[in-house]
């Protein structure tokens, strides 16, 4: 598996990709407007030419904010999500972050599980109208 930054030939992989992760999914355009957005970051894991996830955040002054994690559902529970957020956490200590936070359902289990596993060191933010 290779993490690489995201680029315009991910774009329509990981559109389909937000459309079967999530019920409201970013599009092709909003996926695309990142590329020229100087506060994204965003990361895709590959293998070979395949996309396999991303996540995508916002850096702003000494915050990150983590917009999305998603992992096509054949590849989950392969190490593919927290290899990306370690590309994140080492983001944050090379830029002197003072913190990192998502949002995340208090339903979503299998998320909140790796958030809190091991060293990471991501704020985790549960709002109540995302439960």
């Amino acid at each position: 598996m290779q993490i690489v930054p995201m680029t315009a030939q991910h774009v329509a992989a990981l559109a389909a990709l937000e459309r079967a992760c999530f019920s409201d999914p970013w599009s092709e355009a909003g996926l695309s407007e990142e590329l020229d957005n100087p506060h994204a970051v965003f990361r895709v894991a590959t293998e070979g030419d395949e996309v396999l996830g991303y996540v995508g955040m916002h850096h702003l002054v000494d915050e990150g904010f983590i917009t999305n994690v998603a992992v096509f559902p054949e590849y989950r529970r392969c190490g593919i999500a927290a290899g990306i957020l370690e590309v994140y956490l080492n983001f944050a200590k090379a830029n002197q972050l003072a913190f990192l936070t998502l949002e995340v359902r208090q339903s979503n289990a299998a998320a909140r599980e790796l958030y809190r596993s091991g060293e990471k060191k991501i704020n985790e933010e549960i709002r109540p109208y995302l439960a």
